[in-house]
């Protein structure tokens, strides 16, 4: 019974490995050709690599499976010095050693294996739609972003010290996480603002603004109201847009700092930035129809060739994240010199200038289930009023107060639906 078993465990390690040895070699057939010039390989190749591989695999002997794994790389490699089909490439000669490489894995994880065969599949596949992508479509600057991006995840996170310093308020690790977490939200505004209309650029930017700095997109859009270069209205909307961005990233800052308070804070954040969606929708909808007509007949063409622009601000990033930093180490001073009262004061001082920083600085003093949870969620909701009155007063200083009124009603609105929801529970 136990041969049984082991015979069949065997029979399926080989099925698995003629199954992911067709699904690889079935691609390449479409694309070999035919005559003299065809490629070195196609699905029966394919399959028998993949199957020499699980077979050296079960005999269990480690120097078969190299001479295998080296026998397979030689023929890629003559193959290949004898191609006269004029293609430079040798992507197939690495799927094929690839293929018993699979073949091999078979016999520890089919599971793995498997996924493999069909990512490697689908690389083969998609290669004309990668080529499109990597030569027309990317731009230099999209590259460079995507280099740093990759560099500070994949390098300068795994070696940042997992070690909170100064009685838990400054942890690197942390710090860097952050910094990933603001630069990710900012590609994925840039790739939305190429992918969407050109008629929804001015609200997709106001949003991709807004993970940056609200107050600085009410203040920018205000001075262009009045400089005269758009009306109150239109600007408002825009302005109130962004303030979907202040909900959305006090989650991502809680979801860094205190992991615990996301339960707590997605429905008062959820409320708070639909209704600035709302409101913003419907202070812009005008402006949209007005500009649709525009933008069809002279922007399109420019998308076609979009300016090379990077996904990210690096500098703002790097900014914000210190700013954050900064401010939690002065309420964590100020908290140590005077309590609760000096927690409150530090906080409502740090949401005059940003709201994500004052986040940042209450929630690291504990989680929901702690003992300053009370008065956490208190000094949240005061910062979020008090950050809601200082863009008023940006709005007003900047755009005027026509710009202002149109503002106001979104900000306020916005925010009473956060602090209100999050009283109620």
């Amino acid at each position: 019974m136990q041969e049984f078993g082991g015979f069949s465990s065997a029979l399926a390690v080989l099925a698995s490995a003629a199954g992911c040895g067709l699904l690889m070699g079935i691609e390449r057939e479409r694309r070999k050709g035919a005559g003299p010039d065809r490629a070195l390989a196609g699905v029966r190749s394919f399959t028998l690599a993949s199957l020499a591989g699980a077979a050296a695999a079960l005999t269990a002997v480690p120097a078969l499976v190299a001479v295998g794994a080296a026998l397979v790389a030689a023929l890629a490699v003559v193959a290949y010095a004898r191609d006269r089909s004029g293609d430079p490439g040798v992507t197939t000669e690495i799927a094929l050693l690839l293929a018993y490489v699979i073949g091999v894995t078979c016999a520890r994880d089919q599971l793995l294996a498997a996924a493999l065969a069909v990512v490697v599949t689908g690389l083969l596949a998609l290669r004309d739609a990668l080529h499109q992508f990597s030569n027309q479509w990317l731009q230099p600057g999209e590259v460079r972003s995507g280099l740093i991006l990759a560099a500070l995840a994949l390098l300068v996170y795994p070696l940042a010290p997992n070690a909170p310093l100064w009685q838990g308020v400054l942890n690197p690790q942390v710090v860097v996480r952050l910094v990933i977490v603001l630069l990710v939200i900012q590609s994925l505004a840039h790739l939305a603002k190429r992918l969407m209309q050109a008629r929804h650029a001015m609200a997709l930017s106001a949003l991709a603004s807004g993970f940056v700095s609200s107050t600085a997109t009410i203040g920018s859009l205000g001075m262009e109201v009045r400089a005269g270069g758009a009306t109150a209205r239109a600007n408002a909307g825009a302005a109130v847009l962004s303030c979907v961005a202040t909900m959305a990233q006090i989650l991502v800052v809680a979801a860094t700092v205190q992991p615990q308070w996301l339960a707590r804070l997605w429905l008062p954040a959820l409320a708070g930035g639909c209704v600035a969606a709302a409101v913003g929708w419907w202070g812009g909808r005008g402006a949209g129809r007005r500009t649709a007509t525009a933008a069809d007949a002279g922007v399109d063409g420019a998308l076609a060739v979009p300016p090379d622009t990077p996904m990210f601000k690096l500098r703002d990033a790097l900014l914000i994240a210190a700013l954050l930093t900064g401010i939690q180490v002065g309420v964590q001073a100020l908290t140590a010199w005077q309590g609760d009262a000096g927690m409150l004061a530090g906080t409502l001082l740090a949401a005059l200038a940003d709201v994500h920083a004052a986040t940042a600085a209450v929630l690291v003093r504990g989680g929901p289930d702690s003992a300053f949870a009370p008065a956490i969620a208190q000094a949240l909701m005061a910062a979020l009023l008090v950050h809601a009155g200082s863009k008023c007063v940006v709005a007003l200083a900047s755009g005027g107060w026509r710009y202002a009124l149109a503002v106001a009603p979104g900000v306020l609105a916005h925010t009473l639906a956060f602090v209100g929801v999050l009283a109620l529970q």
